[in-house]
């Protein structure tokens, strides 16, 4: 027997046509890749939305197609985010950090028909272009006193190209499992691949996101989404924060804790996310410039693991509550979050510490499990640990045309983690199934590292590991075994690198060994070549 209520589809159009209705004049503020700034409404946002939707249709962009964008986070990029997917198109977020050989790898088994990008990006695409097979509009996302000359073809300025429309138009009722979103992960171990949200998931994410245990969105919340819009899906902010009636602040292309101070205090926030680099960044501005944080209460803190002594200073010095999150691509991205249930309320200060310093409890909507390497659950005891695994309605289950599922017999998806869970029901990450190293919340393949040095001709064998740094967390340390009668220093190494790899990629330092630790396999033995550069320090640190 079926239920007998509406058939309502789960679509983010409801998203956007919730905060057009109910908060029609809550605001968005944004800085401005070009420079400058721009305030406007809820109201505003919808009505250029369903113009940038008009304007798509009219260029020929049909249901399915994928839609690209290559921008900050501004007002500009949340218009494309609603009108791309509101329209049964596929808003593909491109990462700008990637190399531009990942980029153009991602575009074109995307298969994207149109690129947004902001003006900051117009001489990297300029560069790839000529390899980008199926895009056949550029639209820089500026007005006309600020479009670049450009060797782009088929190049469309943005307001020109919204404001040509009237805006009347009414968003489809697609089916809600229709493809909404693809983002590509960091491709750590191999080429990135594409997640493909769909409407509902992402619908039901949003539903989540919304709970105050989770990251205290609410119609009088003022956010500052500093996690960028091209990363994980911007944590789902976007979304939660139209359906909700939250101010939106968006810093543009400014990541520096000068501006994000001045943003904090003249716009009133009282909530923030980002990853941990960003956050020590800015304690020290603000300890060095004896500054507060205003009315800020919340800072969500994903990507990487945050610092006990982050926590604390920021609890104990200026009032804010951290929120240790995690999350991945593939979860559309929120996994888990660090808020306080019934048993940890009674814990001491100390023993609450420790639970923060862990990556938090399950959500509403996410499943989580701990397996062994022959598939065997194991107990939730704070000791056992395992591969995380994930399942729930926005968790992928296969990724974009790969043709094969991406889950085990029991529907458990493989995050790639090794994990333990505590008592509570708090989870832990303790080690890595995959020597990824993560530098400042993006990943950096060890693997990716190794196979350019050995192309040296002065190079056995190589070895990457990441190695303790203060400012992001983790950073690459080469080791290299010489060819019999060579020497490589560190120079030429680095010197060699360049241009194979992602300049923040590059190793911060190269040292020589005789021999590498290996595996019964004949595999380099990651966790003994850690032991060895235990106490190792960078150059500089």
């Amino acid at each position: 027997m079926l239920g007998q209520m509406q058939n309502w589809p789960l679509l983010v159009s409801k998203l956007l046509e919730s905060g057009e209705v109910n908060h029609p004049n809550r605001e968005v503020f944004s800085m401005l890749p070009e420079g400058g700034e721009f305030r406007y409404t809820f109201k505003d946002l919808a009505l250029r939305a369903r113009k940038c939707a008009q304007a798509m249709e009219r260029l020929g962009i049909e249901k399915g197609d994928r839609v690209a964008t290559l921008a900050w986070n501004t007002h500009r990029h949340v218009e494309l985010w609603f009108a791309g997917s509101g329209m049964g198109g596929v808003t593909h977020t491109v990462n700008p950090r990637l190399f531009p050989e990942q980029l153009i790898y991602i575009m074109n088994h995307a298969e994207d028909k149109i690129l947004f990008l902001d003006v900051t990006f117009v001489p990297l695409i300029e560069k790839l272009a000529p390899m980008l097979e199926t895009i056949e509009h550029y639209v820089i996302m500026v007005g006309r006193e600020h479009m670049p000359e450009t060797s782009l073809p088929n190049v469309i300025c943005y307001e020109e190209f919204v404001e040509a429309e009237d805006g009347n138009y009414e968003w489809p009722q697609l089916d809600e499992n229709t493809a909404c979103g693809l983002c590509y992960t960091s491709g750590t171990t191999g080429n990135p691949k594409g997640v493909l949200y769909s409407h509902r998931s992402n619908f039901l994410h949003t539903l989540t996101v919304l709970q105050k245990d989770v990251l205290s969105i609410g119609a009088h919340t003022v956010i500052l989404p500093v996690v960028p819009m091209f990363h994980a899906n911007a944590w789902g902010i976007p979304y939660a924060a139209l359906a909700a009636g939250s101010k939106l602040v968006l810093n543009g292309p400014h990541h520096d804790p000068e501006t994000l101070h001045m943003l904090l205090m003249r716009e009133k926030v009282t909530m923030t996310a980002a990853v941990p680099t960003v956050w020590m960044q800015m304690l020290r501005h603000l300890k060095e410039n004896d500054l507060n944080c205003g009315e800020l209460k919340d800072v969500t803190i994903g990507g990487s693991a945050v610092p006990r002594s982050m926590i604390q200073t920021f609890q104990d010095d200026y009032g804010v509550r951290v929120n240790h999150a995690w999350g991945m691509t593939e979860c559309s991205p929120l996994g888990s979050l660090g808020s306080e249930n019934s048993a940890v309320a009674e814990l001491s200060n100390e023993e609450k510490l420790d639970v923060q310093c862990k990556q938090g409890r399950p959500v509403l909507g996410v499943e989580m499990a701990i397996k062994d390497d022959d598939g065997n659950h194991l107990p939730w005891d704070g000791k056992s640990s395992g591969r995380l695994m994930v399942r729930g309605p926005w968790i992928v289950e296969s990724y974009y045309r790969s043709g094969e599922t991406a889950l085990d017999d029991e529907g458990w998806f493989d995050t790639g983690d090794v994990s333990l869970m505590d008592e509570y029901g708090f989870m832990q990450i303790t080690d890595r199934a995959k020597d990824v190293i993560k530098s400042g919340g993006e990943w950096i393949s060890s693997i990716d590292l190794e196979n350019e040095a050995v192309g040296h001709p002065g190079v056995a064998e190589a070895g990457v590991i990441g190695v303790y740094h203060p400012k992001w967390d983790e950073r690459p340390l080469l080791c290299i075994v010489e060819e019999d009668g060579q020497t490589v220093t560190k120079e030429e190494m680095l010197a060699y690198l360049d241009g194979k790899i992602a300049k923040w990629w590059m190793p911060d330092d190269v040292v020589t060994v005789e021999e590498l630790p290996h595996t019964a396999t004949g595999k380099i033995s990651k966790k003994d070549l850690r032991d060895q550069f235990k106490d190792y320090k960078l150059p500089g640190t």
